[in-house]
Parts: structure tokens; sequence; C-alpha cells
């Protein structure tokens, strides 16, 4: 029997509903310009115009039932419900034009308790790939007897929104209501929107029934004895540190804590394979084999990809299923966990390679998200510039930071996980003058936090931040652990220390008013 979208509006006469990938390659190749497939068997797919999510597009449809929830304001803009269905509308006529249509139904959350039912409707082969491999994949038994979905989010980014709709700043809309549980994307072929879209989804329901969801990579021993998460923006190393073989991979970037542990939100990876190498990243590279994607990277006459060609965007991708990583740990669901470990990028070489936080300073920093926006990861940003993303993930919150933060807080103190602050950024000067700190010293950093070696060596306090800076790691230069030694001009690095505490208290005033005296404590002292 043929699958109908008439609920929907949709009457497009060939629908493929959960094809395989086989069938999707097929259909990319013939119908979508430039597809390829690559010398590793993944498919290479182009997105346009947008390479990068359009933050500034996202709305969120103002209704009775979710607006006291709601953080509204430059992550969360209201749109109008008379608007929302304006560009629902737009979209369904678009797709109704289409040829073919592409559905994936799959599953958002591995903990079957917390799980919802992700309806994809899409014209292109492309995202239909990208959605098989980051929703989790339904089995046959469960396919026959999905029914409704709880989600149905609508890609018709081929087709533009119009600008003189009441709410739009530009041809690019991506709007969620809560209300109608329906996503709508106008105006961009980026596949990352669909699967943030997602993340906005969870991020709102997760919190309601007490459970923390994370922008985080999760990884857990291989002998069961812990577990870590590790919290950050992208570019700052979530996907390439959780890539461990010595551990066993939950997930790379979504993931929810409830009082039973840990689930990824998951079914696949989306890396970014700038400057991928097989001897850095091997579990990456060999991922990215038949039924992966590339996104809007360059090839060869050979379909060899040149990772390092960055002429189309700095944002290149690769999505593929969890099954792919060999130690990857299958259902996604760990403990509690031990460490707790906030990635950032420091554009400005000031923070330390790695520092031990208190409770305190957990939540300050937690509630900060400093980091650098990598270039390609948004529209219009080509170097790294400073930023604060609450909660390491503020483009896709939905409530208050604050409401994430007590969840966390809660959490920590209820598991006894301890807090690390490590800096994948800059050493030796700020962006432009130092250098990236070596990802071998930032994985070997990694590995004495979960072996416990770092609980053990003497530290000092960092005297603009006030935390505790280790003074040895194994297998990492002493001298980079204090960042001020690896300056040539150390007034300049003074001046620079206090230029980046200036920010963290400029940037916390916004949330002073909800913050705790003992969370107020937890900033810079200078």
């Amino acid at each position: 029997m043929a699958f109908s979208l008439d609920k929907s509006g949709i009457s497009v006469a060939e629908i493929h509903r959960n094809a395989t990938p086989a069938f999707l390659y097929e259909a990319a190749l013939k119908f979508e310009k430039g597809s390829a497939i690559s010398s590793t068997g993944a498919l290479i797919a182009y997105s346009g115009k947008k390479t990068g999510r359009s933050p500034t597009d996202k709305r969120v449809v103002d209704e009775p039932e979710v607006r006291d929830d709601i953080w509204w304001g430059a992550v969360n803009i209201k749109l109008d419900p008379q608007s929302f269905l304006i560009n629902r509308e737009r979209a369904i006529d678009y797709l109704n034009t289409r040829d073919r249509l592409f559905i994936v139904d799959g599953y958002a959350g591995w903990d079957p308790k917390f799980q919802l039912k992700i309806r994809i409707v899409t014209s292109r082969a492309y995202h239909a790939l990208f959605m098989h491999n980051m929703l989790i994949r339904p089995t046959a038994e469960q396919l026959a007897s999905f029914g409704e979905p709880d989600y149905v989010i609508y890609n018709a980014g081929g087709f533009p929104a119009n600008r003189h709709t009441a709410g739009m700043t530009s041809t690019t809309s991506i709007d969620l209501s809560f209300q109608r549980r329906e996503f709508v994307i106008l105006g961009s072929d980026y596949a990352g929107e669909m699967k943030k879209g997602v993340f906005t989804i969870m991020n709102y329901l997760m919190p309601k029934q007490g459970v923390l969801s994370m922008h985080c990579s999760a990884t857990q021993a291989r002998d069961n004895s812990d577990t870590s998460i590790l919290f950050g923006l992208s570019g700052t190393g979530k996907t390439t540190l959780s890539a461990d073989p010595k551990r066993f991979l939950i997930g790379d970037d979504e993931h929810c804590w409830s009082d039973d542990g840990v689930f990824n939100i998951e079914g696949g990876c989306y890396a970014k394979v700038i400057k991928l190498s097989k001897e850095q990243e091997p579990e990456i590279w060999n991922s990215l084999q038949f039924g992966a994607v590339l996104e809007n990277v360059k090839f060869d006459h050979f379909n060899r990809v040149d990772y390092d060609d960055t002429s189309i965007t700095e944002n290149t991708r690769g999505s593929y299923v969890l099954d792919t990583i060999p130690n990857a740990k299958l259902p996604a669901v760990t403990g509690h966990p031990k460490n707790v470990i906030f990635l950032t990028a420091d554009a400005f070489g000031v923070l330390p390679p790695v520092s031990k936080l208190t409770p305190a300073q957990a939540m300050y920093h937690y509630i900060s998200g400093y980091t650098a926006k990598v270039a390609g990861t948004e529209v219009g940003v080509k170097d790294p510039e400073p930023t604060f993303s609450a909660c390491f993930g503020g483009p896709f919150l939905v409530w208050h930071p604050t409401k994430y933060a007590e969840l966390l807080a809660e959490k920590l103190k209820k598991h006894g996980a301890q807090t690390w602050l490590v800096n994948t950024g800059w050493s030796g000067g700020a962006y432009g003058t130092g250098s990236r700190i070596k990802l071998k010293y930032t994985r070997a950093i990694i590995d004495a936090i979960h072996s416990g070696a770092l609980d053990k060596v003497a530290t000092v306090e960092d005297p603009n931040f006030g935390f505790a800076v280790p003074t040895s790691c194994p297998e990492v230069p002493s001298e980079i652990l204090t960042p001020r030694n690896t300056w040539a001009d150390k007034a300049a690095y003074d001046a620079k220390a206090k230029t980046v505490a200036k920010l963290f208290t400029e940037n916390f005033k916004k949330y002073e008013a909800q913050a705790s005296a003992e969370v107020r404590a937890g900033g810079p002292k200078s």
C-alpha cells in the first residue's frame, strides 16, 4: 500500500518512506546536481548557498501553552501563529510541486521512556540519507507500527520564505510550533537545520520531565567503571575527543541526563571534516564509507576528497551512523557521569589547557558557556570570534539558561561528578599570534582526567579566574599548563587576561538576578 501524506495536505504520487541508503544514493546521483560518490564510498552532497545554520532566522511560535516557559529574545524569536501558518502553507505548496518526496520516520532518544517519534518530509535524497543517519532507525516491526509521529519536520529548504510575511527578516525561516508539533524549514538546504531542530524540541520537552538535555558528547570506560560527558560548541572538539578507541562511544553531540543515567538523542554522528586525516582521527576517517554523507567538500577526478580545501566552506561535514564506530556502545545508554568536561576554544590564549572547577565555578562557567565561534559553523563567521553561549548550546536552548544550570547542579551534587574546563584553543598568544593547542596534548589531558592522574597532582590558583590549575600532566609539557609561561610578552598576557575576565563579568550581568551568591562568586577574581 502506498504511503500517504494526505493528513499533511500533501498529495505527491511518488513517496519513498525509509528508503535504503542504496536507493537514496541512486536518487541523489540522478536528481541532485553535483552529487557524487567519494573514493571511500560516502555520498557527496551540496547544500547550496547556506553552508551553516542561520540562527537569526530561527523562530518559535508564540502560543498560550508554552508562552510562559520560553526564554524569549535573540535565541527564541517570537513568531505569531498566522505567520507560521503562512510559512507552513508555503512549504506544503512547494513540496506538492515536487516529482517525488522522501519520508524518514525515526526516533530521538535511546531511552524508551523518553523517546520521541520524528517524521522528516523532504524532496532531497541527501536530506533523507542525512536524517536516516542522525535519527535512531526503527526496525521493520517498529516501522510497521510507527503510527502518527510526535513531531513532523517539513523541509522545504529549496524554496524561500516570503520576506513580506510578518516576522521575516530574510528569505530563510526556521519555524517551530510546539502546539502543532511541527517544524518548517524555508530558504536553507543546510541539513544541520533538521538535526538541530530535533535537539531544540528535546531541549524543551526533557526539562519538563526533570531530565537535563545537553549539547555534549559522552563516552564510557571499557570496564564500565566510569562515564564522561564533554560539553562544547561546534569546533571545540566534542566529536574528535569522543572518538576515543580506549573508551566506548555513547555519542558525539546531543545527550540527556535522567535519573537512570545518560542517553544519546541521536543514531549517528555529524563531524566537522576540515583538515581530517586518517592518522589524527582514524575512527571518523573510517566511518566515511558507504551510507555516510559528506557535505560541501571538494574532490579530484578520482573522487578523492581534499579535506584541506575550504573553497566552499570551512564547515565541511560528515554524517554517519553510530554503528560504523567500532567502539560505539549500542543501545547508546550509560550510567551517571564521573567527570563533566567543559570544552572551550579560547581565541585569546588566556585560559589554561586544563582547570579543575569547584561546584560554584562549574555553574558559573556552564551558564557563561565561553568559547569561540569557529569559522563556517554559522553564516558570516570567517575568523574565530569570542562568544558566550549559555550552557555551551545557547542557540538551541528553549528555557532560560538557569533552568538547565539548576538541573546540572542538582545532578552533579547527587552523583558527585567532578567538573573540568579544558581549553582546546590557543596557547602562546591570541589567535593570529599563538598556535592552537596540539590535539595530542588535549587527548593526553582527557586521558589523565579519566585515569584519575589529575586528581593527585599539585595545583596553583589562576590569579584571574580563581580555578585550580594542575602543574603537571602525563604526556603534556608542564610549561604550557600555565598559559602566562607560553607568552613571550608577559605584560601583554596580563592585560589580555584582565580583558577576558572583564568579558566574563560583563556577560554574566544578564544572569545575576537569577544566580545565587555562591554561583556569582564562581566568576573571575579580577
